[in-house]
């Protein structure tokens, strides 16, 4: 009796990488040294490979290259828009919204505490009708759109879609993130609004709600960059930042939601420091954490996006490195 020799995991690699669709081109250092898709033993470990330590897909950014976003809020919805499109127009594949303080406060811009702060960090947007203007003329079924809000999420992100079906982009094509994450703001960022407990039920509803109606949104970033910013370690930020992770699958598998349905759609936010190796350790330890957890084992929910930190550059170059 003959039996099948079971496929190494460069086998398997192998593969799953010969079957992916990649972009033309050569893959080259600067000084022309051509790049391997991948290096490392046969047994070891390898991309699109279950815990996922090395990315989700096999053939990584051969295939796709990251979201480039370049986070703007100008004030005014109009001026904002404006750069919206100068983003565009420019190479950028997606877009990211900075709301001033009083909306991320869920304060319009007429109340008494936003005096002085309105449209000082980002765009005001009090109604439907700024939604309206900040999206104007943009196709939002083609580009996806990245919103950092938090405690008044669940309202600014209805205003968002609302708008969008006003334009005749149907729900469903609707493609992005809802920051979203209530957790770490009363751990470092702080601008919460409502006590714990009924502000995790918003996200528990967000989370229902995207599973249902938007498959390609992402409803929560699960961020650790705003913890690190705060002052943490890179081990502290990923244990905070996997341990709300952890807490919101709980919450919404206690609803009753299928792990399945929703998982894949969670997304996570690190810091990129300036500690060149510790960074990478802890992008591969984050994922393998986060796939071992049972109700993350899906290669969808290891998505991950990174900002780099200007903290290490301000207390260098304080004279070149203003925030």
């Amino acid at each position: 009796m003959v039996t099948s020799k079971e496929p190494s995991n460069r086998e398997q690699w192998e593969e799953a990488f010969g079957a992916s669709k990649l972009t033309p081109g050569t893959h080259a250092t600067m000084s022309g040294i051509p790049l391997e898709a991948v290096y490392g033993p046969d047994s070891g470990e390898f991309p699109g490979q279950y815990p996922y330590t090395r990315g989700p897909y096999a053939s990584m950014y051969r295939s796709k290259l990251w979201t480039m976003r370049m986070f703007a809020g100008f004030g005014t919805a109009e001026d904002t828009n404006w750069r919206f499109k100068e983003i565009i127009n420019s190479g950028g594949t997606g877009l990211s919204t900075a709301f001033d303080m009083p909306t991320l406060l869920g304060l319009d811009s007429d109340h008494e505490m936003s005096i002085g702060e309105v449209g000082r960090c980002g765009v005001a947007i009090d109604t439907l009708a700024d939604m309206t203007d900040l999206y104007a003329g943009i196709d939002l079924g083609q580009i996806t759109t990245s919103m950092t809000i938090n405690s008044p999420a669940a309202v600014i992100f209805a205003m968002f879609i609302a708008q969008a079906e006003q334009a005749g982009i149907p729900r469903a094509q609707l493609g992005g993130t809802l920051q979203n994450d209530i957790l770490k703001e009363y751990q470092a960022q702080k601008e919460y609004v409502f006590p714990p407990r009924q502000s995790m039920r918003l996200v528990r509803d967000t989370i229902d709600f995207t599973a249902a109606e938007m498959p390609r949104w992402h409803s929560i970033s699960i961020s650790g960059y705003h913890i690190r910013e705060a002052g943490s370690t890179a081990a502290e930020e990923l244990a905070f930042t996997l341990a709300n992770g952890f807490a919101y699958v709980e919450l919404a598998m206690q609803a009753g939601l299928d792990v399945d349905a929703f998982a894949p759609r969670l997304s996570f936010f690190f810091n990129a420091h300036i500690d060149f190796f510790e960074e990478i350790a802890k992008y591969r330890a984050a994922r393998r954490i986060w796939a071992a957890d049972e109700g993350a084992v899906r290669r969808d929910a290891a998505r991950c996006s990174f900002a780099s930190t200007p903290r290490p550059l301000a207390s260098r170059s304080p004279r070149s490195s203003l925030r």
